[in-house]
């Protein structure tokens, strides 16, 4: 039988306890077609070569043994370094916190274009854009591109919106349009103040419908290889219409609805054509009652430690199975 190697790219520089990378990465190295499993991070400034300066296809790597595991001095990233090819491994994944450098996925992409990459840089790179969004107009609540405050003002006569910045990410630089009323993230000021402060800025927005039901919390759901891992329910602090921010709210088990299920088939044979193998998405109550999709998330994928956390083990080793049998299957 044969087994095969891994690479994980990843940042350990904030990470903490909770990280579904170190449960992941121990059920990864002891499945029976594991031969080893390294791991890299962009926090070790002997890696800048690769992930800064994008001029070396080697890096310094660990290997992932039984005593893998977070601690706050990131020890399991300090021992036994070794200077390794990125050639030498069968599959590469890229378990990286945003941003992710656009030349860093370029870089991928031209210097290793045979290798086995998940998720597939290009790929990482157009989901990464909340414009790709606009992909699934069926399943979002209205939306619209805003290159200028003019198609903001357009946007926001119609009904309360919010403006997401096409790379942005974990809630930051969202902005909530009320009439003449604005918020910047839960700071207030008027709609001439923001559309001043933005004027001679490039403008690059997502508009999408406020929705009401925003208390009723931000779901986000894990997909892997086309499988729901599971789900967990972040409840917006109160007086806040914000659930996304990281370490905020209450965080909850949740069960996928019916719609759900119909978002992820929908999602499914475009992202896993495209090189997705490992996705998140988000979603809220929507006007009618139902939810809807409001993020597609393809790189460190927010929620898996909370499923985690809320429904234990069995939901880490079958990701680490759908992992492996990805990788037999691509190769």
């Amino acid at each position: 039988m044969r087994k095969y190697t891994l690479l994980v790219l990843t940042d350990h520089a904030n990470h903490s306890a909770e990280n579904s990378i170190y449960p992941l990465v121990k059920a990864i190295r002891t499945h029976p077609r594991c031969e080893q499993v390294d791991v890299a991070t962009r926090a070790n400034p002997l890696n800048d070569f690769f992930f800064k300066v994008h001029s070396s296809k080697n890096l310094f790597v660990s290997k992932a043994d039984e005593s893998f595991g977070f601690y706050e001095d990131g020890r399991p990233f300090k021992k036994n370094v070794r200077k390794e090819s990125l050639r030498n491994y069968d599959a590469i994944w890229l378990r990286m916190p945003p941003p992710l450098s656009e030349n860093l996925l370029k870089f991928l992409i031209k210097e290793l274009p045979n290798q086995l990459i998940i998720n597939e840089p290009k790929a990482v790179f157009e989901t990464g854009s909340k414009e790709f969004l606009m992909n699934f107009p069926d399943l979002c609540p209205p939306m619209k591109v805003c290159r200028s405050i003019e198609d903001i003002i357009q946007f926001k006569n119609q009904f309360p919106i919010v403006l997401k910045p096409f790379r942005g990410y974990g809630g930051k630089g969202l902005v909530r349009i009320d009439g003449d009323r604005v918020w910047e993230g839960n700071s207030e000021t008027t709609l001439d103040d923001f559309t001043s402060k933005i004027q001679n800025t490039a403008i690059e927005y997502l508009g999408v419908k406020f929705l009401e039901n925003v208390t009723q919390g931000d779901k986000k759901i894990v997909v892997i290889n086309g499988h729901i891992i599971g789900s967990s329910l972040r409840q917006p602090p109160k007086d806040s219409w914000l659930c996304n921010i990281p370490n905020e709210g209450n965080i909850n088990f949740a069960k996928v609805d019916e719609e759900e299920i119909e978002i992820v088939d929908a999602l499914n044979e475009q992202l896993l054509e495209m090189g997705i193998f490992m996705y998140g998405i988000d979603t809220l109550v929507g006007d009618d009652g139902n939810r809807v999709l409001l993020e597609i998330n393809t790189t460190n994928i927010d929620g898996l430690g909370q499923i985690v956390k809320l429904m234990g083990k069995p939901s880490i080793k079958k990701a680490a199975e759908l992992l492996w049998n990805y990788i037999i299957e691509k190769s």
